[in-house]
């Protein structure tokens, strides 16, 4: 039978293709395929397969005389950038034999050289092997180019990620606008809705074709024939990429295990994804703790607490930092499972308990303390392994999830987290009894410069305070439920747009006064720091993003049954939020297999329409996602770890026997959103043309 067993090793399976080259050689590898890796065994595994050493692939690598052989690992197609840095690191280099993997398979290789024909072979890659003997000086080196779908990253049991697609997220409405700008005025889209496959740029379409190609080779390697289902309008183009692509049309014909797989578009539900409702720790490590850098998931572990080396200003650049990926230790990934999937609580009281467990087991001199788990009494039992290098080296990967929970907790704006989340109660509660203008003028007063007096809120600190960003996620977060508030007269829209004109202004003001850009906001305004931000480049990004976010509320307007994600007050009860992901698997699992029309069938082609046709005069059964033991669940535009914790307790109440491996472009953390929402990379995707 098949299990999500099967899938876990998968991308194992693949990375094992290019271990099978790298003895001897110098590996070069970008950083999406770094961070597949990362989840897989890191770099240890290249060197133990035989690798001399692992660099980043950029043109300032070059390798020595003595380094005959080079293995290049990319995401992108080989075109444009990528081959000129592959040439560049060739030219400075020595080589004899190079062997160069692309995670984007031979026939979108095609496609981006504007050939449609099928072709024997693999012309590209024989084309470009011959480039590679040129740039090497020799015709007779050896060269090899080969595809190898390493885009998985298996970051638990239960959720893949794809890291070459972390920036794949659904259109929106500015995206429309883009879109129809190059179209004739009779032949323009009336909504998202509206849009095609062949209608998208070709970079985007491109990439739509890979991620497609990437899943058939998962299906293929586990002997798997999907029905497919899509909610949102960048999950229909998808599906129907997958079910139209044509090596899965043969593979579904032989393949003996089937599953349900149902894409989902992020944007159906970003009060969930800019929300401070959940109640995960892993949530939170993710939100305060720095990038790991050059990875979208993972994060930097301060390590110095495991050593005697003193603490100043430049300590931290002393010492390489530690991250959540701890794939080598059995005991890490259990810990590492329990705080991903359980409540912030549970999750702190498991660290406690494994580090008491593992300090007792190694007679380290240990202090029992109940209660309240805080930050220095984490630390206090982590300190302990300094002492004893053999523990410090068998247990280092509980330590670095120990410390990463203890810097989370001691975190110094972790209070604005609970501010967020008693705003946003607020708010939920407001728009139940107010229409949107009055509850969006709430935010207003918030819209101050921090660390001023103000006359309402008293002295504003920067710690427990909300600064830019957390308003740009209260924007976000009330914006897409701007369709629940109450029926707005006549004369609202005028109002609605003073207001934001007013917001506009002082959120200017706000970014302006910063000392200190954050990650997002250089991302955002495309400013490194303070100094090269100009009152007129915030003002444009600010008005750039409400722009944007004025389509939010509406991209559940094409559904028929899904198209609210609040409960409103009812005199007893609370207005509460209720997460559209909780919803679809509500429907999918609902005892009399109810058809729901939001959720539609991808898979079915021809037999599909012959079926839609008998149904006139007939009871034909259509397929169900509950169908089938094993379901995935694809989020386009990524997943938080709150909603890892919700499928899991869902199914388990509603179908116990179901499997469901959770597939998605990332893990999401709320500042992710806005980089998402307010740049054009949805459009421009980078994947090397």
């Amino acid at each position: 039978m098949l299990t999500t067993e099967s899938f876990t090793h998968f991308p194992v399976q693949m990375w094992e293709r290019v271990l099978s080259k790298v003895k001897k050689s110098v590996v070069f590898m970008d950083d999406k395929c770094a961070e597949a890796l990362h989840w897989c065994g890191g770099a240890a595994v290249l060197l133990e397969a035989g690798g001399r050493n692992l660099k980043e692939f950029s043109s300032f690598e070059a390798c020595a005389v003595n380094e005959p052989k080079a293995v290049f690992v990319v995401s992108t197609l080989l075109k444009g950038r990528t081959v000129d840095i592959i040439k560049d690191i060739i030219s400075l280099s020595h080589f004899q034999y190079c062997v160069v993997f692309t995670t984007v398979a031979h026939s979108v290789h095609l496609l981006a050289n504007n050939v449609t024909a099928e072709m024997e072979g693999n012309p590209v890659f024989e084309q470009f092997e011959e480039k590679l003997c040129e740039w090497m000086g020799n015709m007779n080196y050896t060269a090899e180019v080969l595809h190898v779908p390493v885009v998985f990253a298996p970051v638990s049991q239960q959720l893949f990620l794809t890291p070459t697609f972390a920036h794949l997220f659904p259109l929106l409405s500015p995206d429309l606008e883009s879109l129809n700008a190059k179209r004739p005025e009779k032949k323009r889209f009336g909504s998202l809705v509206d849009v095609d496959m062949h209608s998208l740029p070709v970079g985007l379409q491109l990439e739509i074709k890979s991620l497609a190609s990437a899943l058939n080779s998962l299906f293929e390697a586990t002997g798997t024939r999907e029905e497919s289902f899509a909610v949102g309008p960048m999950s229909r183009i998808i599906a129907g990429e997958l079910a139209n692509h044509p090596q899965a049309k043969n593979r579904r014909k032989l393949a003996p295990n089937k599953a349900s797989i149902i894409f989902v578009d992020r944007t159906m539900d970003l009060t969930g994804a800019v929300g401070h409702h959940g109640d995960n720790l892993v949530e939170k490590i993710l939100t305060v703790l720095k990038h790991l850098p050059g990875h979208v998931t993972d994060v930097q572990v301060d390590m110095l607490e495991l050593t005697s080396v003193q603490r100043t200003p430049h300590s931290q650049s002393t010492l390489a930092p530690g991250c959540l990926a701890q794939t080598r230790s059995p005991a890490a990934q259990s810990l590492w499972e329990a705080m991903l999937t359980n409540k912030h609580k549970e999750g702190v009281m498991e660290v406690r308990r494994q580090l008491v467990e593992t300090a007792s087991k190694e007679k380290l001199p240990i202090k029992m303390s109940m209660g309240r788990v805080t930050p220095e009494q984490l630390c206090s039992y982590m300190q302990l392994f300094r002492s004893s290098w053999g523990a410090l080296e068998s247990h280092c990967g509980v330590l670095q999830l120990g410390l990463a929970t203890a810097q989370t907790l001691g975190h110094p704006s972790l209070p604005r987290w609970d501010a967020c989340l008693a705003f946003e109660r607020l708010l939920l509660q407001a728009l139940g009894d107010s229409d949107f203008p009055v509850v969006l003028r709430q935010l207003l007063p918030l819209m101050k410069p921090r660390g001023g007096e103000d006359s309402t809120l008293g002295w504003r600190s920067r710690e427990d305070e909300c600064g830019p960003d957390e308003l740009i996620l209260l924007l976000v977060y009330l914006y897409s439920l701007a369709d629940e508030a109450q029926p707005a007269d006549q004369d609202t829209q005028g109002m609605l747009e003073k207001l934001e004109r007013e917001l506009i202004g002082a959120l200017t003001l706000v970014i302006t006064r910063e000392t200190e850009l954050s990650p997002l906001l250089q991302k955002l305004t495309g400013c490194a720091n303070q100094e090269e931000l100009t009152t007129e480049r915030a003002h444009a990004t600010v008005e750039g993003m409400f722009k944007t976010l004025r389509g939010l509320s509406h991209t559940r307007d094409h559904l028929k049954q899904l198209r609210s994600v609040y409960t409103p007050s009812d005199g007893v009860h609370q207005a509460t939020y209720r997460p559209f992901l909780r919803q679809i698997l509500e429907e999918v699992f609902h005892p009399e297999r109810l058809e729901c029309p939001d959720i539609e069938h991808m898979s079915g082609g021809l037999t599909d329409l012959l079926k839609t046709g008998f149904s006139m005069f007939m009871k034909v059964s259509r397929p169900h996602p509950s169908d089938n033991p094993l379901l995935f669940l694809f989020l386009v535009g990524g997943v938080t770890p709150s909603e890892l914790r919700l499928i899991k307790e869902i199914v388990s109440t509603h179908k116990p026997g179901t499997q469901v491996l959770v597939l998605s472009t990332r893990l999401l953390r709320p500042t992710d959103i806005p980089q998402l929402l307010f740049t054009t990379q949805r459009l421009l995707p980078d994947i090397g043309i």
